[in-house]
Formats: C-alpha cells, sequence, structure tokens
C-alpha cells in the first residue's frame, strides 16, 4: 500500500516533468493546481482511512460480542429508554460531541458559544446520581451495524483515540446510560423502509400521547409546524428562546417553565446544549422533562423521504450547510397561539 509520503513524491516528480513539458504552456500552472489539490484530497483521504481502520477493533470487540480490555460505556437501547421515560416517568438528558467538546473546552458548534458556566453545569448533569434523569448518550463506541455506511463512516472518522479518551474522562465505566440516538430514528439508520422507520417514530410518539406539552425550542426550530409529530398529544404550549447561544437566556427560561402547573406536563426540550441543563434543572422540581433534540428535523427528512439531509421550509437546520438561511413564508396562526413566553 502506498504511503501519502510515496504519493507525494511521485506528484512531485510528475510536476517537475510537467513542467519542463510544458515550460511555455499557459495550462502548466492549472495542471499543478489541480495536482496540488488532489495531493490534499489523497492525504484527506488516507487520515480517514487510517481513523476507520483505527476503530475497527472497537466494534469488533465490542463487550457484547467479545471481552477485552478497551472502554466502553453501557448504553441501554432507545427502546428500553422510551420504556422508562413513558412507564416510568423518568426524564432525559443528552450529551453528544456538541456537549462533550464544550465540556473540554473546544468549539464545535456555532449555535452555542463557549462559556465557563455552561461547560460546569454540563459537567453537573452528567455526573448525576440522581435517578429520576437518565443520562443520554450516543451509542457510538462499539458495534456500528445498525448504521447506514454514511453514517457509520461518519462515526468512525469521529472517534478518535482523542476523542475517545475526552469522552472517557466525563463517563462512569459502572452507570448505566441511554443511546441518545433515539431522536435519530432515520437518516443514520441503516433501515429506513416506511415500516421500519414509522415503528420508530411511533415509538417515540408515546412520549407525549395525551399530554399537555410544553415545548421550549429555539425561535426558528418550529417543532411539529407544519407536520403532524404531535398530533396526538393533549394539548401544546410553547417557550421561545434565542435561535442561537441560548443559555444567555437560561435563566428567564427556566423560571417561565417553572409558573406551569405541574398537571400531566411534560415539558419537550430542543435547544442544543442547554436542553439537558434545563431537563435537569426541571427535573430536581419534580417536572418530567425529555431532551428530544432534532425529533422534529428527523421526522421532516422521513417524510420527504430521500434518506438525506434536506432543507426544511421555515425551520433552522444546523446539519446542512444555509441551514440557518430560511425561506421565509407566512406560519399557521395556531402556532403564534401557542406561544406562552417569547425570549427571542
Amino acid at each position: 500500500m502506498c504511503s501519502s509520503k510515496d504519493i507525494e513524491d511521485e506528484i512531485s516528480i510528475l510536476k517537475n516533468s510537467l513542467k519542463e513539458v510544458c515550460k511555455n504552456s499557459q495550462d502548466m500552472f492549472q495542471i499543478v493546481s489541480h495536482m496540488n489539490e488532489s495531493l490534499t484530497n489523497t492525504n484527506l483521504y488516507i487520515m480517514q482511512m487510517n481513523t476507520i481502520i483505527d476503530n475497527i477493533k472497537y466494534e469488533i470487540l465490542d463487550p457484547r460480542v467479545n471481552k477485552e480490555n478497551l472502554f466502553f460505556p453501557h448504553i441501554a437501547s432507545a427502546e428500553i429508554a422510551i420504556d422508562k421515560i413513558v412507564l416510568e416517568g423518568k426524564s432525559l438528558a443528552r450529551f453528544g460531541d456538541g456537549e462533550f467538546s464544550i465540556m473540554s473546552g473546544i468549539l464545535r458548534q456555532k449555535f452555542q458559544r463557549l462559556d465557563d458556566k455552561l461547560s460546569k453545569r454540563l459537567k453537573e448533569v452528567i455526573s448525576t446520581k440522581d435517578e429520576r434523569i437518565l443520562i443520554g448518550i450516543a451509542d457510538n463506541y462499539g458495534n456500528l451495524d445498525r448504521f447506514n455506511k454514511k453514517a457509520a463512516d461518519g462515526i468512525r472518522i469521529y472517534m478518535t483515540e482523542e476523542v475517545r479518551k475526552m469522552h472517557q474522562r466525563y463517563l462512569n465505566k459502572d452507570k448505566m446510560y441511554y443511546d441518545a440516538y433515539l431522536s435519530r430514528p432515520y437518516v443514520m439508520m441503516r433501515e429506513q423502509g416506511k415500516d421500519e422507520t414509522e415503528k420508530r417514530f411511533n415509538n417515540l410518539k408515546r412520549i407525549w400521547d395525551k399530554r399537555d406539552v410544553v415545548i421550549i425550542e429555539g425561535a426558528l426550530t418550529r417543532m411539529g409546524v407544519g407536520n403532524d409529530l404531535f398530533n396526538n398529544a393533549g394539548s401544546i404550549r410553547r417557550i421561545v428562546a434565542p435561535a442561537t447561544s441560548s443559555f444567555d437566556r437560561y435563566d428567564d427560561i427556566l423560571s417561565a417553565a417553572l409558573e406551569i402547573e405541574n398537571d400531566n406536563v411534560i415539558f419537550l426540550i430542543a435547544l442544543g446544549p442547554s436542553a439537558g441543563i434545563l431537563a435537569y434543572d426541571l427535573t430536581k422540581q419534580g417536572y418530567q422533562a425529555v431532551d428530544i433534540g432534532h425529533i422534529d428535523l428527523e421526522y421532516e427528512w422521513f417524510l420527504a423521504g430521500t434518506g438525506e439531509r434536506v432543507p426544511v421550509k421555515n425551520k433552522y437546520n444546523n446539519e446542512i450547510s444555509g441551514g440557518d438561511v430560511l425561506e421565509v413564508s407566512e406560519l399557521p396562526h395556531k402556532y403564534y397561539k401557542q406561544i406562552i413566553y417569547d425570549f427571542s
């Protein structure tokens, strides 16, 4: 197998030869420029392949398959998490790459600036021993068979040894965590058929079935607007937060939520890294709160039926290029009537 250095040497020789042949040609600069770009792409490809290869041992040696001296957090399935939320009244706070990065002082998400207090609060939540709240982490650490190739390779490229060590600093090998991908039932999954995906969404809909739902979301999130995702809820009210860096208004948002009567109420929160902290604080006050993340976008992508992340009219989408630039159109009057507090 050729190394990156071998490829670089070969391209350098070719470039020098071309310079002699094309000495007086206007095309020379375009040819050399193209080869430089090819070298850059080749180096990136080799780096990604090396990361994917490094990850294979974790997939093969997943303790569900084999026992080996590697770090694997205990993660219960999305189905178990949903059962606990529905049948036992548990809350949920989810931790993904953004939350782990913020705790480590690394900026990865443009919609939430770094904040020392936010980092400290996230560390408090992830280390909680309060059994009323489930801690969700993405099931990226071992076997990836349930994901499609694009998603699995993305996870492999992300899960470098450095990232694993960063996560390990905040995780307890004896604690049971729950799969944070419960709110990702479509785009990443290998099984994207209508029946399989509907089954996963219908299981999720049990969480808010006939409940008085209070959605806490960013100003451009608009969960359930234009689709039937929450049609089985008993009622819907909304607390609207800033679209970005919502933690700046955290105290106002929490105070507003605490004014709501606690009778058949469930909070569904889509608020970036602030969501898990808010779910935790509301749970401490006796409410049930679920950090539900990108569930609405996943549902919109499922309805679009392409198997990919696509732009969604009127909704902020941080996962595609240009997703923060929205096509403006009139929203249903019902949406505005549901807003009880607006901090945007």
